[in-house]
């Protein structure tokens, strides 16, 4: 039998061949479930406002690349719980053993194939995500002009640049009680209603044909100086360059870890300038109310002392607040995810090993389930990490990398009572 350093070379590539099979079925799994929400979702979106089919088809293309980079890691969790559960109910493991192996010929391939699929999830999640997020938006603004009613929807409201819209029931293709808020060209409030009003293509954006309107403008300064009108027709045209930045919001998930990187870091760079503004005014506030109390009822400002305490509290919590930058953190949290779940593969393979050893009967059966199983407490403890971050401040690192370190620990554990057995 051919060796090389410590491994078997026949045994590597029976467990390997094995682990990718499996793999591959495990995959096929995940990638049905996570590509019939994310048909699910377009539905909701896409599908009910009568896009082209064609369209629809390279959206969800596009979406590709966000499926593989979650299924992935997953899949290399429950194809590893499969393979070793059958060589280990099978008795084969018992047998390489009885052979003089070592364990290390069960971890070594699966680890190398937990590695491999890290850095393929890796590169999926980082390159060819923020790149079919820019097609995606690219064919999104194309839909959005040729296609008006997926902007707007029933008992809706719609933000726009400077604009807000707010819908009642639509029946067929006209929407009742139409309300708008926005700001002239000279910087003038207005407030548009309508009765009705029906969506139709311009030639740089959309246009919403209004029935029965009502318009009011205001002054930003002096809101008792206003005019107000009314129109029994009335179009208001949405520009398309509002449309764009409406469509292609792209969100730090979507970006690629370099750029989420540069982002945080020009953020904090931000936020500690504004930290330091706010901590020289509360500086000042504090000094103020201290020469007021040292010098007593005597000074002038004795008599502000209660504005400056007041003006010191506010400086503090504001800076409290600064430091609870819901931004910033996202992107941290973000950051971490990029590589805590892709990398996710191998401490899976390292956990999946460990539980796969101890399988005595059904081994294949028995360790899909568990594989599911874990992965569902992994995406809620990941789930709930994240709300806690973001909500409760907590650190963006712990928060995403905690449940990799769980399940090495516990492979940890398990493999050490497996092998002292």
């Amino acid at each position: 039998m051919i060796r090389f350093h410590f491994v078997s070379w026949t045994i590597f590539k029976y467990i390997l061949t094995e682990a990718v099979f499996s793999f591959l079925v495990a995959f096929g799994f995940f990638f049905g479930v996570f590509f019939i929400n994310q048909i699910l979702l377009m539905a909701q979106t896409i599908l009910t406002k009568k896009v082209p089919f064609q369209q629809v088809m390279l959206l969800l293309l596009y979406s590709f690349p966000t499926i593989i980079a979650m299924s992935a890691p997953f899949a290399s969790l429950v194809g590893t719980l499969m393979t070793i559960g059958r060589l280990s109910s099978d008795n084969e493991i018992l047998v390489m053993l009885s052979s003089g192996l070592s364990y290390r010929n069960v971890f070594v391939p699966t680890l190398v194939m937990g590695g491999v699929i890290s850095l393929l999830s890796f590169f999926t999640n980082d390159v060819l995500l923020p790149a079919g997020t820019i097609r995606s938006n690219q064919l999104y603004r194309r839909i959005a002009v040729s296609t008006p009613a997926l902007e707007l929807g029933s008992n809706a409201v719609k933000s726009y640049k400077d604009t807000v819209i707010i819908t009642g029931e639509i029946i067929d293709n006209t929407i009742n009680d139409v309300f708008i808020l926005d700001k002239t060209g000279d910087g003038q409030r207005r407030i548009v209603m309508a009765e009705t009003a029906e969506l139709t293509d311009g030639k740089d954006g959309i246009n919403l044909d209004l029935t029965q309107a009502f318009i009011q403008t205001s002054k930003e300064i002096v809101r008792q100086d206003y005019d107000y009108g009314f129109s029994d027709f009335l179009q208001y045209r949405i520009p398309q360059d509002d449309l764009i930045q409406s469509a292609t919001t792209v969100t730090p998930r979507e970006m690629s870890s370099r750029d989420v990187g540069n982002t945080i870091k020009e953020k904090a760079e931000a936020l500690d300038k504004r930290l330091d503004e706010q901590y020289n005014s509360a500086l000042i506030q504090a000094l103020s109310l201290e020469h007021a109390l040292r010098n007593g009822p005597d000074n002038e400002a004795w008599n502000r002392r209660s504005s400056s305490a007041a003006n010191f509290t506010q400086a503090v919590q504001s800076t409290a607040a600064l430091k609870r930058d819901r931004s910033l953190q996202n992107h941290r949290i973000e950051y971490n995810k990029k590589f805590a779940q892709p990398f996710g593969a191998i401490f899976f393979v390292f956990l999946a090993v460990a539980l796969g050893l101890f399988a005595k009967k059904s081994g294949q059966m028995v360790g899909f389930f568990f594989g599911v199983l874990i992965s569902v407490v992994y995406w809620s403890l990941l789930f709930v990490g994240q709300t806690m971050g973001l909500r409760l401040g907590y650190s963006a690192f712990w928060t995403m990398w905690l449940p990799d370190i769980l399940s090495l620990s516990i492979g940890l554990v398990l493999s050490i009572i497996r092998v002292l057995r």
